[in-house]
């Protein structure tokens, strides 16, 4: 099983930027994908970011050339950098870790963008 607890949230201006943290605990060296997702209020949750088997990226077309996902192994931490934020990235946003074909989220962080 891994634990995962975000951090980073907060308020921000438009155009502000913000990063938010994962951190991994428990069978972290047996994570398979790694990713964020959003929910928006009265909104499915929807992919964000995600770095998959390989290394290779995957980002939500609403967030490319602004957000960058990141994992540093040695710390057992996923990072997003969000920039160039709109209000529409209001949101929780959420890390997801797959392992032995099991998902695991975080408990979420919130992500306001507001003047």
């Amino acid at each position: 099983q891994v634990q995962l607890v975000e951090s980073g949230g907060g308020l921000v201006q438009p155009g502000g930027s913000l990063r938010l943290s994962c951190a991994a605990s428990g069978s972290t060296s047996s994570i398979y994908t790694v990713g964020w997702y959003r929910q928006a209020p009265d909104k499915q949750r929807e992919l964000v970011a995600e770095i998959l088997s390989g290394g290779r990226t995957n980002y939500a077309d609403s967030v490319e050339g602004r957000f960058t996902i990141s994992r540093d192994t040695s710390k057992n931490t996923l990072y997003l950098q969000m920039n160039s934020l709109k209000p529409e990235d209001t949101a929780v946003y959420y890390c997801r870790v797959t392992l032995s074909g099991y998902a695991y989220w975080g408990q979420g962080t919130q992500v306001t963008v507001s003047p």
